[in-house]
């Protein structure tokens, strides 16, 4: 490799000494300056017109807007390429009327070269990208002017690299790399617009958008893969077979892994829990589905701690699901009154009270306040009542119902007795 390089060298010298002597090559080189001239004032006029027509409509936004603000960046190659193309109509001319034109199609390569560099620089804004021209489209574009690409490429095709049934050139590897990046860059930029289009279909059911967004993710990232793998020129058979054999192994040892796949999907497509429900499952962990992920769910506390939970959990287990997107509930509220109280005018006393709260529903049903049972110290009762939602801790339902029952005793002057005892002192006589 050191050797040729050598030779590209001794090779580019004696080119530009031959140039430098022919009065043909100094020519060309006169056609380049015009050409760039040329394309110099050509980009100012063209730049000027297309902003005054182009920025006014690019501001007002939207997707029309959007398109032409993305259109208005690529100005800046207007110079470059508009003098490639001069070159090129003037390579055409050189080489019909003189037979050579090896200067002009220098200059050429040349301005293709600042093409690349200034859209590196002043027009991809992008980290990635940016970070991919730098080191890749720039150095491409810097051979390709110098006239060894083809060389360098062909000695990379030659250059072989075997695993097993595998075989890719070294020329394939580096294209792999480079188109994979790009590849799974793009996959990422795709999977998260569909997913952003797909969650504003607020129309939808949110389960129903879960698994609509998943599957948009294994069919862009699935068709990234086998795009890489042609290009790389890798049989897919092969694959197939290490990855049938692989999957047996990986199977073998990660079912729980696989359960919570399919369990997550069974859970999407069902969508008898989704995001937003509050649950509590058998082992006693309550929470609000914050999110739904292809092996677990996350559930929020109400005091701020998250929960993840498997999938299979909700699959194999008993699981409450308290609300159905903001439908009422009932809850009951236990209290008792002395024994000395006319317990039959409590429940309208209750009721009356508790339905004054402006959280308590009148339908389905207002509030009911039934006799529970006759206790060791007092008589016991129970307020049901009705709110739209789940006393989660967030919303704390109970809490005022219980004031409301306390004032509204104490208003009518019944007792909520302390526990009592009777003890019985008994005396003997000695005989």
């Amino acid at each position: 490799m050191v050797d040729r390089v050598l030779g590209w060298l001794d090779l580019a010298l004696e080119t530009v000494l031959g140039w430098l002597a022919s009065p043909a090559a100094w020519s060309q080189f006169a056609l380049l300056a015009l050409a760039w001239i040329a394309a110099l004032v050509l980009s100012r006029r063209l730049s000027a017109l297309v902003s005054r027509l182009l920025a006014p409509r690019a501001a007002k936004g939207g997707i029309i807007g959007t398109a032409l603000g993305f259109g208005l960046s690529f100005l800046p190659l207007l110079l470059p390429l508009i003098a490639y193309g001069l070159t090129a109509v003037g390579e055409g001319v050189t080489r019909s009327l003189f037979g050579s034109g090896e200067v002009i199609a220098f200059g050429k390569r040349v301005f293709l070269f600042f093409a690349a560099r200034i859209l590196v620089q002043e027009v991809l804004t992008e980290p990635f990208l940016r970070l991919l021209g730098k080191y890749v489209l720039i150095p491409v574009a810097a051979l390709y002017a110098l006239g060894v690409l083809d060389d360098i490429g062909a000695r990379l095709e030659e250059t072989r690299i075997t695993l097993g049934n595998i075989q890719f050139s070294v020329m394939a590897l580096i294209r792999g790399v480079i188109a994979g990046a790009v590849l799974f860059w793009l996959g990422s930029w795709s999977n998260r617009q569909s997913t952003d289009y797909i969650k504003a279909q607020k129309e939808l059911r949110p389960a129903t958008r879960e698994l609509a967004a998943k599957a948009a993710e294994v069919l862009i990232f699935g068709a990234a893969f086998l795009m890489l793998m042609s290009i790389m020129g890798i049989d897919l058979t092969a694959i197939a077979l290490i990855g049938g054999a692989l999957g047996v192994g990986i199977g073998l040892g990660l079912q729980q892994i696989a359960a919570n796949f399919i369990s997550g999907i069974i859970l999407l497509v069902e969508g008898q829990t989704t995001v937003g429900d509050y649950v509590e499952l058998d082992g006693g962990e309550k929470g609000t589905i914050v999110k739904m992920t292809a092996r677990s769910c996350v559930l929020e506390t109400f005091d701020g701690k998250w929960i993840v939970v498997p999938n299979e959990h909700f699959i194999t287990s008993r699981v409450i699901n308290y609300s159905d997107q903001g439908s009422a509930n009932r809850y009951e509220a236990a209290f008792s009154v002395s024994y000395d109280t006319d317990i039959n005018k409590v429940p309208e006393i209750i009721e009356k009270a508790v339905a004054a709260l402006p959280f308590v529903l009148k339908h389905p049903d207002g509030p009911d306040c039934e006799l529970v049972g006759f206790g060791e110290s007092a008589v016991d009762f129970a307020v049901e009542y009705w709110v739209n939602g789940i006393d989660d801790g967030k919303n704390k339902y109970r809490s005022p119902v219980l004031f409301a029952i306390w004032n509204a005793l104490k208003a009518e002057g019944i007792e909520m007795p302390y526990p009592q005892r009777v003890v019985h002192l008994k005396s003997g006589t000695d005989g």
